[in-house]
């Protein structure tokens, strides 16, 4: 474990150094929960009867959406893992005493912290500015925020697994993209990244919120608002629970499996 920790802490410390990467994101962040603000408010001035969420609710989803979005978003792919698995560099990872999947789970986690981190704080803050109802606002017990963290951990690890289930799919496949292509506008629309599933047609929304994707951003940003309350709080995060054992014990048998069936030829 201690080796593991180790990467993870390098994995981290390097993501880390790409401020101006950041920055950048952190202005297009800001940018577009604006936008998305400003269209969710003249929908809801027109017909406010027909909303499936609170304002505060939305407004605090939305902001928390655009801080976050390099925790949950399914298309924040580890481009040299994907190319490694395609050249056969793979190998040099294969030498090392240590298991491939723990590494490349470190890895991961420690790429979506390091680039969430970076622009989380400065987007909640400028939100927090946005004057009530459509800024961020903290409205929920503090129970309920302790709630909110241990679903976002979850969160992370329901995205992570999934993402190593996708990497161990590389084996199998002479080319990634076509996956992704179909995978990630997807995992958009089954989890809330397009629009919160309450917004969803009641047949669609039960099927998202069921899904791993469901799992993922709708759950802790939800709660974080007070859109998901009560009973209904244990009933979310089991099922976030459930997804992380799932996809992570899938992702490893499917890895086991590829790295059985893999030849790397050369000199």
């Amino acid at each position: 474990m201690k080796k593991y920790l180790s990467f993870f802490k390098m994995r981290l410390m390097a993501g880390l150094q790409y401020r101006t990467a950041a920055l950048a994101g952190l202005s297009t962040q800001f940018v577009w929960g604006g936008m998305e603000i400003l269209l969710y408010r003249a929908l809801w001035s027109a017909h406010p009867e027909r909303f499936p969420m609170g304002v505060e609710a939305l407004a605090a989803y939305i902001w928390l959406q655009q801080a976050y979005l390099t925790f949950f978003a399914l298309w924040h792919w580890d481009g040299e893992i994907m190319e490694s698995v395609r050249t056969g560099a793979v190998a040099y990872e294969l030498i090392r005493p240590t298991d491939l999947y723990g590494m490349w789970m470190a890895r991961s986690l420690a790429l979506r912290l390091s680039r969430g981190m970076l622009r989380s704080l400065p987007v909640i803050l400028l939100g927090a500015l946005i004057p009530a109802p459509w800024g961020l606002r903290l409205r929920v017990s503090p129970w309920a925020f302790g709630l909110f963290l241990l679903s976002t951990a979850l969160m992370l690890l329901v995205v992570t697994s999934l993402t190593m289930l996708i990497y161990a799919l590389c084996f199998f496949v002479t080319d990634h993209r076509g996956m992704f292509t179909v995978l990630t506008p997807v995992a958009d629309l089954l989890g809330g990244g397009i629009v919160p599933l309450p917004f969803l047609p009641a047949g669609l929304r039960k099927i998202a919120e069921l899904s791993p994707f469901g799992a993922m951003q709708n759950v802790p940003l939800r709660i974080f608002g007070g859109d998901i309350a009560g009973a209904e709080i244990a009933r979310a995060m089991g099922l976030q629970a459930f997804w992380a054992a799932v996809l992570a014990s899938a992702g490893y048998a499917v890895m086991r499996a590829g790295l059985r069936r893999t030849v790397i030829a050369g000199g």
